[in-house]
Order: structure tokens, then C-alpha cells, then sequence
């Protein structure tokens, strides 16, 4: 029994962290290789770097009456499409792209971002890649990458998987927070133009392009009606509209009242959330032009209903302006490469039970 127990203690001796699944060296090298990506986000008002146990950012003492804002998501099944193209860049942007959208709405301006990326294995270089993208992101929007987390979780993931998620934090002035509270009946609804799908409804996107049921479509394939590949198509990364959308709430006698980020619910959930409960609107779509990508992915049977719900569907942004300054907005906007839409206008809703969005011509 002596010799059985010592050599069970002798084949124990040596398993290490790394026999589990979990490589320290590989960590400590996707920590080394992002380093000078991470810088190129600094701002002035962040008070230490990267290595921390958390990050630290003073607000500015100009500010009368700030109110912080913070939003977190993911980028969803896009990921995957991303493994699939071993392109793991573009969803570092979206990654920020997500949540400094939803947070530029209220008025704020992004501050910073924290990042989460858990893989079942470490691949470095993904982690390079990714980081890359998501610096692009807050340079992009103006946001500092103040820390993060690199979850290395054996048996979580399948072999090349990981999954993303951030948390972006910025602050407005008490007074200049936008919202439904501001929008008034007559209210110009400008639409900014997407890049392609953005980072929703990708597992309808992935099932009608993709599956061999449907489309079939590879990614390397040219979409059709496009000069781009479906994996390009697919990869777009999301449009940041923080520096733009700021530089008009910049104007004089604060034109933008209320704003809508066309994310997951599409263009039947998202621009209630810009209106007070007795408003509503009527958006001409027909001034949008269609990407190739929304017609390729329709063609496989969804209809005009479901892609509105699913899909933003060329409308990446919603603003609610006054009526005498929608001109003004549009041309700053314009002036800043957005490509601008007028869409409608907000009218009363009347009854309770009617929906808050239809469409021209319906």
C-alpha cells in the first residue's frame, strides 16, 4: 500500500495549470502584444496603466451637473462568422461599437471602455486581432480602453471559439440629457444611413445566406449584387456615429431632442424608444437605399415584416429634430461623411393601441 500511495503522489507531482487547459505563457503573452494597442486609446484624464488591478479616470471639473452612462453587449452570432473567416479585426470594432452607440442617445460623450473576451483556448494572435479592433473602436468614438479581461475557460468553448462582450461608460450634463421628454408632434425624423447589417439578426442572416437549405452561399462567393464577398458583407463592422452625432448636439439652441440606435428589434422596436407613449411616426423607407445584403438575405423568403423586426435594414440611427433645423442637422451631419435620410415626421398617436411606427405607403 506504501509504494501504491507513493507512486500516486510521484504522478502527481508535477500536473500544472497548463495540463487543465489553462496556458499562462500564452496569456501573458496576448497581455504583452496589446500593450502599445491599448495606449493608442489613452486619454489625459485616465491616472494609470495598463496592468492594474482596475483602471482609474478622473471627470472633468468643468462639468456643473454630470450624470454618468453606461451600457454593455456583445457582438452575437457575427462571431462566428468571423471564426469561420479567421477575420477576428472587425468585431473588435463592433464590440464598441454596440455599446457606444446605445450610449451616444442620451447626449453623452463615451469615456471609456472595458472589455471581456473568453475563449476556451488562448490564441494570442486572436487576442491581438481583436484587441486591434477594439482600440480602432474607441479611437473611432473617442473612448479610452481602460482595462479588460482575458478568460481563458477549458470545456466552456469549442476548439477556436470565443465569445465578447464590453461595457462602455461616458457622462452628460444633467441638462443636455436627450430623450422623449424633449420630442414635440412635427419633429423631423432624420435617418443615418448603416453599414450592412451592423451586428444584428445575424443567426437569420447566417441561416438564409449560409445554409445549404437556402442560399448555400460560401463565403468567399461575391454576394449577389455586390462587388464584396459574403464574408466581407457579413464582417462590415458596425458604423460608429459617436463624433458626428456629437458635433450636431454641438449646435447652438441644442436642434436634436431625441435620438434611436436601430439594434436588435429592428425598425419596429427601436424608434419607440425616442417617443413619449402618445406619439408617433410614419418612416418612407423608399429614400433608403437597399444594401445588396438586405435583398440577398429577403430573397430567401423572409418577408418585408420580419426584416424590419430583425434587421435595421439601411437605418443605423434615428434623430428627432426640430422641424425649422432639420436642414441645418442634416448638412453638419453630411458635412461629417454621414450619408443623411429625411424619413417622416412624429405625429399623435391617438389611439392607445396603434402601433407607434408604420411606414409610407402602408
Amino acid at each position: 500500500m506504501a509504494d501504491a500511495k507513493q507512486d500516486a503522489e510521484k504522478a502527481h507531482s508535477g500536473l500544472r495549470y497548463a495540463d487543465a487547459g489553462v496556458d499562462i505563457d500564452a496569456g501573458n503573452d496576448a497581455v504583452a502584444r496589446i500593450g502599445a494597442l491599448v495606449k493608442t486609446t489613452r486619454r489625459p484624464e485616465q491616472l494609470d496603466a495598463i496592468g492594474g488591478f482596475a483602471g482609474m479616470f478622473a471627470l472633468s471639473k468643468t462639468l456643473e451637473d454630470p450624470v454618468l452612462v453606461s451600457c454593455t453587449d456583445g457582438v452575437g452570432t457575427k462571431l462566428l462568422v468571423a471564426i469561420a473567416a479567421n477575420e477576428h479585426a472587425t468585431v473588435g470594432i463592433d464590440l464598441v461599437a454596440m455599446s457606444v452607440n446605445d450610449l451616444v442617445v442620451t447626449g453623452a460623450e463615451p469615456l471609456f471602455v472595458l472589455d471581456y473576451i473568453a475563449t476556451g483556448a488562448l490564441a494570442p494572435s486572436h487576442v491581438e486581432a481583436i484587441v486591434s479592433g477594439v482600440c480602432e473602436g474607441c479611437r473611432q468614438s473617442g473612448a479610452a480602453l481602460l482595462g479588460g479581461e482575458t478568460a481563458e475557460l477549458p470545456g466552456m468553448y469549442a476548439d477556436g471559439h470565443y465569445d465578447l462582450a464590453a461595457t462602455a461608460v461616458g457622462v452628460v450634463e444633467r441638462a443636455k440629457i436627450l430623450g422623449p421628454e424633449r420630442v414635440a408632434v412635427g419633429d423631423v425624423v432624420l435617418g443615418l444611413a448603416s453599414d450592412g447589417l451592423h451586428s444584428n439578426g445575424y443567426s437569420l442572416a447566417r441561416k438564409a445566406l449560409l445554409e445549404p437549405a437556402y442560399a448555400g452561399l460560401d463565403l468567399g462567393a461575391l454576394l449577389p449584387g455586390s462587388d464584396l464577398s459574403v464574408g466581407a458583407a457579413l464582417l462590415r463592422p458596425t458604423r460608429i456615429y459617436v463624433k458626428s452625432m456629437r458635433a450636431a448636439f454641438d449646435l447652438d439652441r441644442a436642434p436634436i431632442h431625441a435620438a434611436a440606435h436601430i439594434t436588435g428589434g429592428g425598425l419596429l422596436e427601436n424608434p419607440p424608444r425616442g417617443l413619449r407613449a402618445d406619439q408617433a411616426v410614419s418612416l418612407d423607407l423608399s429614400r433608403v437605399p437597399r444594401d445588396p445584403i438586405f435583398t440577398a438575405i429577403a430573397a430567401q423568403g423572409v418577408s418585408e415584416q420580419e426584416m424590419r423586426r430583425t434587421f435595421n435594414c439601411g437605418v443605423g440611427m434615428l434623430l428627432y429634430v426640430e422641424a425649422d433645423r432639420a436642414d441645418e442637422v442634416a448638412s453638419t451631419l453630411r458635412d461629417l461623411g454621414e450619408r443623411v435620410f429625411v424619413l417622416g415626421a412624429v405625429r399623435a398617436r391617438g389611439d392607445a393601441a396603434a402601433p407607434q411606427v408604420t411606414f409610407h405607403g402602408e
